[in-house]
């Protein structure tokens, strides 16, 4: 009915990160959220290692794991988990709890009896209701908050205790291998959301707005809409027919590059294990002490974690 009159201008705001932004250009409200988590982790942190114990703290993110990641990497958090480190593989509950106890065991080995662990929440949709619902005792996933979605189809992974589920399913895993923890589960979300913005998205912002404007006003916004961005100081225009996935008309995703050389460093600071702790006969002694196994026991049960069949 306007008859192409009508000019859009779309300046892209989500704390997950997650739009596909010319190279690593963050979305605005990212990094705001990314400063007060790293705050929070940290306070956490303190916490964890004057009491003991481990916190499970959830990271918003449903469709890629920048926030988990970028949180937990700056915060120095013992172990961060997302979506994409599983590459396209079936994510389990299983080997989630695997790789927290893992740490777990590695820590105690070393000394340390405390940890914090940053998971991302599209975790839960990468598991899937049946997978959840397996993986409780009871299979009464209802214990854990209500179990709906919304209008896409996708579950509503704020309904979802999705904390204390893992809180309890990670007892329950230890206390059979007779290790004693006490956890406390924390999740991130709407707080996150809410802050005011850091100096970089008070700049960021003002100059998504002003190129918003002068975008509106110019001939190119005769012919398409765009969303707004900036490469090297410069307005860059993105056409939505470039943006869009062709299959289902939304806006593709930027997941987290997990081939790259920033993952790469984020998990060489991680508590997990690695192929060398399988190789050093004295430190896979130490790590299956912790569990009372035999070497060749911890090799079995653990061994694929790190690559060992």
């Amino acid at each position: 009915q306007s008859k192409g009159k009508i000019r859009v201008a779309h300046v892209p705001k989500t704390i997950d990160n997650d739009l596909p932004l010319p190279g690593s250009t963050p979305t605005f409200g990212f990094e705001t959220a990314r400063h007060y988590g790293v705050q929070i982790v940290r306070n956490l942190a303190e916490d964890a290692r004057t009491t003991s114990r481990w916190y499970i703290i959830i990271s918003m993110g449903r469709a890629a794991g920048h926030l988990a990641l970028g949180i937990a990497k700056a915060a120095a958090a013992t172990l961060a988990i997302i979506p994409e480190e599983f590459r396209k593989r079936q994510v389990t509950v299983d080997e989630v709890c695997d790789i927290i106890i893992a740490s777990i065991i590695k820590r105690r080995a070393e000394g340390s009896q405390y940890g914090v662990v940053v998971l991302a929440e599209g975790l839960i949709e990468a598991m899937g209701e049946k997978g959840l619902i397996d993986a409780v005792p009871d299979g009464q996933l209802e214990r854990f908050g209500k179990v709906t979605r919304d209008d896409h189809g996708h579950l509503r992974l704020g309904e979802i205790e999705f904390g204390r589920l893992m809180k309890e399913l990670l007892h329950l895993r230890l206390e059979k291998l007779g290790v004693k923890m006490t956890f406390v589960d924390k999740d991130l979300g709407y707080e996150l959301r809410c802050a005011d913005p850091i100096p970089f998205d008070a700049e960021y912002t003002r100059d998504l707005g002003y190129a918003a404007v002068k975008f509106l006003l110019s001939p190119e916004a005769e012919k398409y809409g765009a969303i707004i961005s900036f490469v090297d100081g410069k307005m860059t225009p993105l056409p939505f027919e470039k943006m869009l996935n062709p299959k289902t008309g939304r806006m593709q995703t930027r997941q987290v590059n997990v081939e790259g050389e920033a993952y790469e460093c984020a998990c060489a600071y991680m508590i997990r294990l690695e192929p060398e702790d399988f190789r050093d006969a004295k430190q896979l002694a130490k790590l299956a002490a912790v569990v009372s196994m035999t070497p060749d026991q911890f090799r079995s049960r653990f061994g694929y974690l790190a690559g060992i069949k």
